[in-house]
């Protein structure tokens, strides 16, 4: 356990004359503890990598055998049924539950429990981005109730008591992490870690069972046209048990059917926004912020504030047409089993995406010559939630990449040579490349100082971001030779240090120059033209199974299980770095 900060009030007697330099959370409240007084020997910050071992062994091996459970259950000759997987998942969930409840009640109402905030961790629109995407869950669980109980006569209890125990979770931890997401706990350091490590995984879990119950539905939908390939689909995408098929009969029972199904993509975004920030939390159990950390300036959301609106415009632009491309798409594949009409469907998806990932590699590009003549210096401090944002990026982008060089061996060494191929190529190669130079803007700009420290300091102002308190009895404010004080006839602001040449307050400079300009041009191009790539491929846009040149290349099974593994890590890529370009244009 680490030592109590504030254990002795005797040695912090001045404690009312210490005025912090921190930012304040939401409520206008200090979001750090005071520091001690130079007296006074600072809190030791214990071993960490003891409860870490321990918390991540146990996620280790909840992970394979919840990711065993799920692959098995994915397959038709093996006797494992999505009834056991549910019950699996239920249990965990039931856990997380109580242990969040015991962290709210217990853990975070403990003397000194939250000494510091990391003011990096859980900014408002990750966490907004977490309630919409929470909001869909639900609704998609109340579609999965309504739709299992239709069925009274063929399917068990946990399908039904599933999807409420989810709702009941749902609802649970996104108060958690809307209420928790900054902390750094200071005691029940072990318990509180495991905790943690236990929400994660049963994040995990739920997203791989969710991604293998949409994916194994999108790609057997394109196979499957008999009544029994039908019929065991249906058994195995979790609308019924091995001894009896249900069926849909009536009209209401096919809109929950295919309600769920739609809605998947949003409860998988949910299951990995929730995994990201409980593991920044984990990252912060019982870290002591930094002195840089109290420095942090409060940057607010001001969109569409000093900017020229050409990237706005042009997202749009890119985002109505992705929206039409589409819709046209999906009638034109699903509805007609002409071929024809299929390979026109292809090649104006093909079109539409090179277009969209020339621009953005464009763009991207610009934004990196942008920053060479940026003169912000790099934020080098220690932040888990950048670390884990560059980590994402980096191994998310892995999965595009896979399928782009499988279609491309599979394109160029294939005797094709028509339009179709070069599309295809092409389109492949852009999303390399795009994926490439989206990551080299994305991580440079968030490894970027906050406009506040864009201009240069004095070596007495430098010497002030090592204090965090600052006794105001000890400042003598000097009057100027003109006979204002600092030149301002404004009274002065309880939370900022005002002198003379010596010292000199923080602020942000009233006029933004063409670089900021341009860059969030760039962050609110490309934000949108992310969603419009994440909305494509997340509900129903499968070039990788409609263009058959790719499924005759490499052979159903092979492919089947490459496009499976690796598209919902391309999926989330893009809803990834849409949080991430947000962060981007609100520090430019």
């Amino acid at each position: 356990m680490p030592e109590d900060p504030a254990q002795n009030d005797s040695e912090i007697g001045h404690e009312d004359s210490i005025v912090s330099l921190g930012h304040k959370d939401d409520k206008g409240t200090l979001a750090h503890q005071p520091h001690l007084s130079p007296s006074t020997s600072r809190p030791k910050e214990v071993w960490k990598k003891g409860g870490r071992l321990f918390s991540i062994l146990l996620a280790v091996h909840l992970v394979l055998l919840a990711c065993t459970l799920v692959s098995s259950g994915a397959f038709e000759k093996i006797a494992v049924h999505d009834y056991d997987v549910f019950f699996l998942l239920t249990v965990m969930m039931l856990i997380v539950i109580i242990w969040i409840f015991f962290y709210l009640v217990g853990t975070s109402k403990r003397r000194n429990a939250i000494l510091y905030k990391d003011s990096h961790a859980g900014p408002v629109w990750l966490r907004g981005g977490l309630v919409m995407f929470a909001i869909f869950s639900l609704v998609m669980d109340v579609f999965k109730i309504g739709y299992y109980s239709s069925f009274e006569n063929c399917q068990i209890a946990i399908k039904i008591i599933y999807p409420v125990v989810q709702a009941i979770f749902v609802i649970i931890q996104t108060y958690f992490l809307w209420i928790s997401a900054k902390h750094c706990v200071q005691v029940h350091l072990d318990v509180t870690r495991c905790g943690l490590m236990l929400t994660l995984t049963t994040n995990l879990a739920v997203w791989m069972s969710a991604v293998t119950d949409e994916s194994v539905h999108k790609s057997h939908s394109k196979f499957n046209s008999t009544t029994e390939q039908s019929a065991a689909l249906i058994m195995k995408a979790g609308k019924a048990s091995s001894a009896d098929v249900c069926q849909c009969k009536t009209h209401i029972c096919e809109i929950f059917q295919n309600g769920y199904f739609w809605l998947y993509p949003f409860n998988i975004e949910y299951s990995l926004f929730a995994s990201a920030m409980v593991y920044v939390m984990w990252k912060n159990v019982g870290r002591l912020i930094d002195d840089h950390a109290h420095l942090v300036h409060h940057l607010k959301f001001r969109l569409f504030r000093r900017t020229f609106f050409v990237g706005i415009v042009l997202g749009l632009i890119v985002l109505v047409s992705g929206l039409g491309v589409l819709i046209v798409y999906e009638v034109q594949v699903n509805t007609h089993s002409n071929e024809e009409k299929t390979n026109q469907a292809l090649i104006m998806y093909y079109i539409f995406n090179i277009v969209c990932l020339s621009l953005m590699s464009a763009v991207c590009i610009g934004g990196s010559v942008v920053y060479r003549l940026d003169k912000r210096d790099m934020d080098r401090h220690k932040n888990p939630t950048r670390t884990l944002d560059v980590a994402l990026l980096m191994g998310a982008a892995l999965g595009q990449y896979a399928i782009s060089y499988y279609s491309i061996v599979a394109v160029v060494a294939s005797t094709s040579r028509d339009t179709k191929s070069a599309l295809n190529l092409t389109y492949s190669l852009l999303m390399i490349a795009q994926h490439t130079f989206q990551n080299i803007f994305i991580v440079e700009g968030l490894h970027r100082q906050p406009p506040e420290e864009r201009h240069k300091t004095s070596p007495h102002r430098k010497d002030l971001y090592g204090l965090t308190f600052v006794n105001i009895n000890t400042i003598s404010l000097r009057i100027p030779d003109g006979g204002s004080v600092l030149g301002s006839s404004t009274p002065p602001n309880p939370g900022a240090i005002q002198a003379s040449d010596d010292v000199q307050s923080i602020r942000m400079p009233k006029k933004v120059n063409w670089r900021s300009k341009a860059l969030r041009e760039i962050s609110l191009f490309l934000l949108l033209s992310n969603v419009i790539l994440w909305i494509m491929p997340a509900f129903g846009a499968r070039p990788q199974f409609d263009n058959k040149q790719e499924l005759d290349f490499y052979g159903k099974p092979m492919w089947s299980a490459i496009v499976d593994i690796c598209l919902p890590f391309g999926i989330f890529y893009r809803m990834h770095a849409v949080a991430s370009l947000l962060e981007v244009y609100i520090m430019s």
